[in-house]
């Protein structure tokens, strides 16, 4: 499929209650038709707790729940969630497909100013997976101001990132957001809630969309909880790469021995 029409659901969060942000996204989800990925925001069960993961949802329960939408909608759908594994607590990025198949990461970089790395597990494993032709990066948040973690090794077309964005820091969330698309020559879509926390901390969503030469594709109002959708075209991303390949260039980042 050379093109992949995407759509991300800037909403608010109810704090630490996963049943009731399973039925409001119920209501989010149900006029939505004809689009091929749909994404929800960073621990869109709980908003972002650092005690969410003793309170979680059980992890097959969002499946579950994922799996119906992706059905119903013909879509890959996914977003991230606080979860209690056997390692401990994870902020896991869960995208499932409408035949069942589940793609997970769990995040890397864990936000210490808010104390997430005393509350869950890092993960260690950079994930790539394909949908209907398009190779997509699943990222979450923090994971967005290390861009080694996100370089381009000709293994992707389009990076996902999930947030619990701060308001003050919006200018940040949007600067990097095209950073990555720009130096990494790929699409990248930006999905951050709305609304104010249990922590009285405000969020403006600022959700984007944005081309791999950095231009806004769509853009949400900020502050408000919305809908927003964007066609992109591998073929536009392909012919770019080949006319500007920068990417040949790139360093390796590896460590000398």
């Amino acid at each position: 499929m050379s093109t992949l029409k995407i759509t991300l659901l800037q909403q608010p969060l109810v704090w630490r209650d996963g049943k009731a942000n399973l039925r409001q996204f119920d209501e989010v989800l149900s006029p939505i038709t004809g689009r091929d990925l749909i994404v929800l925001p960073e621990m869109f069960t709980t908003g972002f707790a650092m005690d969410a993961g003793e309170t979680a949802l059980p992890e097959q329960q969002v499946i579950d729940w994922l799996h119906s939408w992706a059905v119903k909608t013909n879509a890959l759908i996914g977003g991230s969630v606080a979860l209690r594994t056997t390692k401990g607590a994870v902020n896991r990025f869960l995208l499932v497909e409408p035949g069942g198949r589940v793609h997970f990461y769990d995040k890397r970089h864990l936000f210490r100013m808010a104390g997430e790395h005393l509350h869950y597990q890092a993960g260690t494993r950079r994930e790539i997976f394909e949908w209907r032709g398009w190779r997509i990066l699943p990222q979450i948040c923090y994971d967005l101001r290390f861009p080694v973690w996100s370089r381009y090794q000709q293994d992707y077309d389009l990076a996902l990132y999930v947030a619990n964005w701060p308001a003050p820091r919006s200018l940040h969330w949007q600067t990097l957001l095209a950073a990555r698309a720009i130096e990494n020559q790929v699409y990248v879509a930006g999905c951050n809630r709305v609304g104010e926390d249990g922590n009285g901390l405000n969020y403006s969503g600022d959700s984007l969309i944005i081309s791999p030469q950095g231009e806004i594709l769509a853009q949400a109002e900020p502050g408000l909880a919305t809908r927003l959708d964007a066609e992109l075209s591998l073929e536009n991303l392909q012919t770019y790469r080949q006319t500007f390949p920068a990417w040949r260039d790139a360093d390796s980042f590896l460590r000398n021995e």
